[in-house]
């Protein structure tokens, strides 16, 4: 099986003719991340990909859409080099692309913490969306999201606690003047894609907390795996594209978004 076979193996169902949006993102070590700008955006122009796509010398972040066949083939495309050969993404699908143009800009950091840490080399522990639910329905597990406050407010998670965030820099604040080392043994924490939580976990390791964890992939990949009859997920999640959020099918949800 390839790749692209077990892109689409993995995905839920695309309806046909729809526009496939992909979030992805990956830690690498990205020296030569200048060079690339024009480059991903003459073939996303090719392609007639829109979307934005963050670079950094810590790697990639992006969400894109356009047909099939050009998601498949940027795809192809990264996974070409071998720093981004493990990357993965997670789809959704609407009717039209949910973006007005391309983007490729240039970054300090592909998600700003403002504090350095290096998830390419400690990061929490991984929970897979099968498995998230057993872990956060544990009372002796603190279960933080780590988004921003207008994000939580269309969603989240049932017993999360929300920070109440402003920005995702703020988040080593929240930790220094709410979260113990000593108290608080194991912490769970969510994000869109993941992202996130990959800084927020290596941030907390270092901070002396024991025993973090993170849901790999995100709410979005959780959507998309566990059935909804199953699903601890309230409400809506935001997304950060014209769709404005979406719901537990990772369709838009029918009061938000493009009209």
């Amino acid at each position: 099986m390839n790749r692209r076979e077990l892109r689409n193996s993995e995905s839920i169902e695309d309806p046909k003719d729809s526009v496939v949006v992909a979030a992805f993102y990956h830690f690498a070590d990205f020296h030569d991340y200048e060079t690339w700008q024009p480059l991903l955006k003459l073939f996303c122009d090719a392609h007639e990909l829109k979307g934005t796509i963050l670079l950094a010398s810590e790697g990639i972040n992006s969400t894109i859409a356009g047909s099939r066949d050009a998601v498949d083939a940027l795809f192809d495309y990264l996974h070409a080099d071998p720093r981004f050969e493990l990357l993965q993404h997670k789809e959704s699908y609407c009717d039209r692309i949910p973006f007005q143009r391309m983007k490729v800009r240039l970054k300090k950091e592909i998600i700003k913490l403002g504090i350095p840490v290096k998830p390419t080399q400690v990061v929490g522990t991984y929970v897979e969306p099968k498995d998230w639910n057993a872990l956060i329905s544990d009372p002796t597990v603190i279960v933080i999201d780590t988004r921003n406050r207008y994000e939580v407010e269309l969603g989240t998670f049932d017993r999360s606690i929300d920070p109440k965030l402003d920005t995702f820099s703020e988040f080593p604040e929240y930790v220094r003047q709410n979260c113990d080392p000593d108290k608080h043994q194991k912490i769970a924490m969510f994000c869109t894609g993941g992202i996130r939580c990959e800084k927020a976990s290596s941030y907390m390791l270092a901070q002396g907390f024991a025993e973090v964890y993170h849901l790999q992939g995100g709410i979005l990949k959780y959507l998309e795996e566990v059935p909804p009859q199953e699903s601890l997920w309230q409400g809506e999640c935001f997304v950060f594209d014209d769709r404005i959020s979406v719901d537990r099918d990772l369709r838009q949800a029918q009061k938000n978004g493009l009209s």
